[in-house]
């Protein structure tokens, strides 16, 4: 049987880190909170408003 394949330029609904993260949990440990947090540095530079830019 074959598996059908995206078409391209179509994501899959999740990665294989999605499906990693769901089976293992975030540090491998299932059932785990997820610990990682956005530092004060890193969301100063995060975009409040973000552009996609034009396509033309």
């Amino acid at each position: 049987m074959i598996k059908p394949r995206e078409p391209n330029g179509v994501e899959p609904q999740f990665s294989e880190d999605d499906i990693q993260r769901q089976e293992f949990g975030p540090r491998g440990v299932p059932g785990a909170p997820d610990p990682v947090k956005m530092t004060p540095q890193r969301e100063k530079k995060q975009p409040k408003d973000v552009d996609p830019g034009h396509t033309a």
